[in-house]
């Protein structure tokens, strides 16, 4: 039996304290949770965490800050373009970490383009749940959970609205932090995605157009490729079939 994920902690530049959960040896492959959600939920949760480790990799999920054990500040100074990846960049340095992979899903996806456009050279990336709209145009999304987050509470049982504040309730997320957490959202241009060298693959739901194509997304970058998986933006994530994608193409 796989043993539990451990607990640890660190401080980014800006002080807030961020957690990550960690377990397994061998390759670091660090994987970055979806908006509203935490490591425990997108990575461990659904056995992902666990077939990666059989698979010989050393699991480092990170709560993003306002998210699961990481610190939940209201200060919109905490919240500045472009914090997540840094903090990304933060987790890197404090684990000393220079042979490593590097994965995220939605709001992860989109935090490791910006780790790479800074600069992250991991050996390969993937990006789950995420399209080219959501990467070149981050206002489109963000808009739509300003809005469910601004009006909790009024939305008709069965829409996506409500269905994303439900998730929110599962979680035990912070509404205000999570409000703020929409300012450090920062479009990634054509050109800059053109720039990646890094080997990519990007997954998504065959339901999943929440934040545009992943096809699309995955021509944008010259050494990436697509793969579909069942589900739509939420239910993706749980399937197997999304383990099985990010370990199938890191050990090839």
């Amino acid at each position: 039996m796989t043993a539990a994920p451990t607990l640890h902690h660190l401080a980014a530049r800006d002080g807030v304290q961020l957690a990550w959960r960690e377990i397994g040896e061998g390759r670091p492959l660090v994987l970055i949770h979806g908006y509203f959600s935490n490591a425990e939920v997108n990575w461990i949760r659904y056995g992902h965490a666990a077939l990666l480790v059989e698979a010989g990799f050393r699991v480092i999920m990170p709560d993003l800050r306002a998210h699961g054990e990481s610190d939940k500040p209201h200060d919109p100074a905490a919240y500045a373009p472009d914090v997540l990846a840094r903090d990304g960049e933060d987790l890197v340095a404090h684990l000393g970490l220079t042979d490593y992979d590097l994965a995220g899903y939605s709001l992860g996806g989109r935090t490791v383009v910006r780790m790479l456009t800074a600069g992250a050279a991991p050996r390969r990336a993937v990006l789950m749940g995420m399209g080219l709209d959501g990467i070149l145009d981050t206002h489109g999304r963000g808009g739509y959970f300003r809005h469910v987050l601004t009006n909790l509470g009024s939305f008709e049982r069965g829409s996506s609205e409500w269905m994303t504040e439900a998730f929110l309730k599962t979680t035990k997320g912070d509404p205000e932090a999570l409000l703020l957490i929409l300012n450090t959202f920062a479009d990634t241009s054509r050109e800059e995605l053109a720039d990646i060298r890094v080997p990519v693959l990007v997954v998504t739901g065959d339901e999943d157009d929440d934040n545009g194509s992943g096809e699309a997304l995955a021509a944008a970058i010259p050494d990436a490729r697509f793969e579909s998986i069942p589900g739509n933006h939420m239910s993706a994530v749980t399937k197997p079939e999304l383990g099985r994608a990010i370990r199938d193409f890191l050990i090839a």
